[in-house]
């Protein structure tokens, strides 16, 4: 049973909900970067380039036959995927950026003074009071 309630205490930990929540978003972003490099940049890449369509471009190393299904290196592929990732690292430079220069402008704004004590009102009130006679 102690086993059991370590693994819940665990798992309710602030840092493993995070984390659980950056995976899932994370993902949701992958696909979105997906759909932007294949169908949105590397069409007009592709046209710029003679109609180039970089998924289609492979090295066949074995042609397919009836019983077998054949051996390609699919580069294009690849390059779409390096282009994913490209676009993927600079968005996480990008927000760790923001991050790092609102974390600066935190650090770099003066503290508020601490609110005077109920004893130290009282004195400055005497202080006051003294000195008006």
């Amino acid at each position: 049973m102690g086993m059991l309630q370590e693994f819940k205490d665990f798992a309710a930990r602030g840092n493993v909900v995070d984390m659980a929540v950056g995976v899932i978003i994370g993902a949701a972003f992958g696909k979105i970067t997906g759909a932007l490099v294949n169908d949105v940049l590397m069409p007009p890449l592709g046209m710029l380039l003679g109609g180039v369509d970089f998924a289609d471009k492979a090295i066949v190393l074995r042609a397919a036959t009836a019983t077998d299904p054949g051996v390609a290196m699919k580069y294009g592929v690849f390059i779409n995927s390096v282009i994913d990732f490209l676009i993927v690292a600079l968005a996480v430079f990008f927000l760790v950026k923001g991050i790092n220069s609102l974390r600066k402008k935190e650090a770099a704004a003066p503290a508020a003074p601490a609110a005077p004590t109920r004893e130290e009102v009282l004195l400055t009130e005497i202080r006051d009071a003294l000195r008006s006679r």
